[in-house]
């Protein structure tokens, strides 16, 4: 799958702009604000139906405008596709394929498969779970439909079984037949997730190992655990368990929703004991082994991005990354650089078609 052609309509800083796309290399080079990051998060706009950085559609309109428009033509299993997301001030977002305008913006997901890498990935690390779970569930549901309807549903029901203690609480009243429902919905909507995450977390983690294996030449061990309470409990039980607690919380304390994962290097939290440039490699690896993961259950060749990640990686590290990406595996690749003469160095190392755009 290949991006052919993008353009923007005052899409965040840009008014207009159009590019017309390698279809192996594209490089985005310039000042700090130019809007380098901002083409990369236009095309992962277009795969996911919102902004990486910023998912609140209003504050990526141009400020001097009441509208934006991001226009993709791609090239994907010898067919043509054109995907546009449109915006406007007051309105629902539209997300249309080939013309037709798509009711539900989950059925989108997964149709152009894509993995950014950013300084903004840190926030895996650094914050709390709900961060690392959006992580584990963007690669799963990329390629399972079902896994993306019951986070859906799941999801929605948890808010629903909230809206209700909330209710309870108010009202000075309390039904537990009512609350049941909810907890059995609850139940077997997570009893899905759970499965499905603990089945991902199995195959990923060797590949995700492979990966910094490569990018740190084998000098750490790392390690990926998936932490879910219903390891040891069912989820029906659980909300039996924590049903005072969740009253006076007016929440639902327990489920799936507060699923983790742990990051660790030589057997300690990466978080406290590893250095700038391990944690660097460790998200390159995370995201590198979500290429794999994707690549092997879609069938499809994911878009890569790359935005300003040579930034505080020692030399040897970006050889390394440049070495991996220099193969077949890998398809179409998108990077944003303030160094020109830096990233074509780099690029020309690579011996692939490249076109560099100065903004």
């Amino acid at each position: 799958m290949i991006l052919k052609a993008l353009s923007l309509i005052n899409y965040k800083n840009f008014e207009t702009a159009s590019f017309i796309l390698d279809k192996k290399i594209n490089c985005f080079v310039g000042n700090n604000g130019v809007g380098k990051t901002n083409v990369l998060d236009a095309i992962y706009h277009l795969s996911f139906g919102k902004s990486y950085f910023n998912p609140i559609t209003v504050q990526n309109i141009n400020h001097d405008a009441d509208f934006f428009v991001i226009d993709g033509s791609y090239e994907k299993q010898d067919r043509e596709e054109k995907v546009i997301i449109s915006a406007k001030r007051g309105q629902k977002k539209v997300i249309k394929r080939n013309g037709k305008v798509y009711e539900r913006f989950s059925d989108h997901i997964g149709f152009l498969p894509l993995v950014i890498i950013s300084p903004a990935d840190r926030d895996l690390i650094i914050e709390g779970s709900e961060t690392r779970r959006k992580f584990m569930d963007g690669v799963i549901a990329q390629s399972d439909r079902q896994y993306l309807d019951t986070l859906i549903k799941y999801n929605k029901t948890v808010a629903q079984r909230n809206a209700l203690l909330k209710y309870f609480n108010a009202n000075h009243t309390f039904n537990k037949e009512t609350l049941s429902i909810y907890n059995a919905q609850m139940n077997s909507l997570g009893q899905i997730l759970f499965e499905k995450r603990n089945a991902f977390v199995d195959a990923f983690t060797p590949v995700f190992k492979a990966r910094y294996e490569s990018i740190s030449g084998a000098k750490e061990t790392v390690k990926l655990k998936y932490k879910s309470q219903l390891h040891d409990n069912t989820l029906d039980k659980l909300l039996e368990e924590n049903l005072s607690k969740d009253r006076a919380l007016n929440y639902t304390s327990v489920g799936t929703h507060r699923d983790d994962l742990s990051f660790k290097i030589e057997g300690h939290p990466i978080k406290k004991f590893g250095s700038q440039g391990q944690q660097k490699s460790y998200l390159i690896a995370l995201k590198l082994a979500q290429f794999d993961f994707i690549k092997s259950q879609s069938n499809t060749t994911p878009l890569l991005l790359l935005d300003d990640i040579f930034d505080k990686l020692d030399e040897n590290r970006v050889t390394q990354i440049i070495d991996l990406v220099n193969d077949d595996n890998f398809g179409q690749l998108f990077i944003s650089d303030t160094h020109a003469d830096r990233t074509e160095a780099i690029i020309k190392e690579i011996h692939q078609t490249y076109k560099l755009f100065k903004l």
